[in-house]
């Protein structure tokens, strides 16, 4: 088994877990907060919400790539996720942490091999932070005890994916990242160090996104780290966008635009945002 440590709960938190919950049922009284899923007067997210965001983890492949997702991105899902990534909720992070935890494990469980491995982001961009003040994945994998290794960097700019389909959207994230090493290194290797064109040698790294739609931002996470000479052992992410025609889904010109369930994904997440617009 890879050495990424997600480390376990314990009775200490469980208890400590029971009276933080108690404790925000009190204040939810006085201070009624609205769900982030349902908006319904409650705590952050509601119990019938949460029921929702019970891990589910399973397989699926989508560019190619063999992945694992915790949650489908329809209904309480995407109202939540939406709130918590562009709506300033990140009093959702708690609800969301165990679907990540869930898909991350059962990702892991299939690495064979004992070599190192590190967890890589896709990054957003300099714009997304400012507006949230925030890294959505980063923050989620914080709740789990991880810290992503600072591997890849934007490498230009890219143009909007509002109404983008699958193969535009593919065009338009080729190229899009690059290893950081890659990019800031100049001159020659030093003596013993790895060549300068392969600046992740023998370093493995499992890639984690929140919501993979055709999956064109983790095929290029997954080309950005193999030309720097690191290898993706594996990819999970918290919920994949589920399409309305599952057998060609890989290949289909439909775009989230034409999944009316969807609720308010705000489009600003790493190379390529999310190909439509709410409100």
């Amino acid at each position: 088994m890879p050495n990424v440590e997600i480390p376990p709960g314990n009775a200490r938190a469980t208890v400590g877990s029971l009276i933080r919950a108690s404790m925000r049922d009190a204040v939810a009284v006085l201070l009624p907060v609205a769900c982030s899923g349902c908006r319904a007067p409650d705590r952050a997210v509601c119990r019938d919400c949460r029921r929702a965001l019970e891990p589910a983890p399973r397989s699926l492949e989508r560019a190619g790539l063999r992945l694992w997702t915790g949650l489908e991105y329809s209904g309480a899902v995407a109202a939540v996720l939406g709130a918590f990534k562009d709506g300033g909720r990140t009093d959702a992070a708690a609800a969301l942490a165990p679907a990540l935890r869930a898909s991350l494990c059962a990702a892991l469980a299939e690495v064979p091999g004992s070599v190192p491995i590190e967890v890589c982001t896709i990054p957003s961009t300099p714009a997304a932070r400012r507006a949230r003040g925030y890294v959505p994945v980063d923050a989620l994998l914080g709740r789990l005890g991880l810290r992503p290794a600072p591997v890849l960097v934007l490498a230009r700019e890219r143009a909007d994916q509002a109404g983008l389909d699958a193969e535009a959207r593919r065009r338009n994230a080729a190229g899009g990242l690059v290893a950081r090493s890659a990019r800031r290194r100049l001159g020659p290797a030093p003596h013993g160090a790895a060549p300068r064109d392969a600046p992740l040698a023998g370093r493995r790294f499992l890639l984690v996104d929140d919501i993979v739609t055709t999956g064109s931002t983790l095929a290029e996470a997954v080309r950005a780290v193999a030309a720097a000479g690191g290898e993706t052992a594996a990819i999970a992410v918290l919920a994949e966008t589920p399409r309305r025609w599952a057998h060609h889904a890989g290949s289909s010109r439909e775009t989230l635009r034409d999944i009316a369930s969807q609720g308010g994904y705000g489009g600003r997440t790493g190379v390529v945002d999310p190909p439509f617009r709410t409100g």
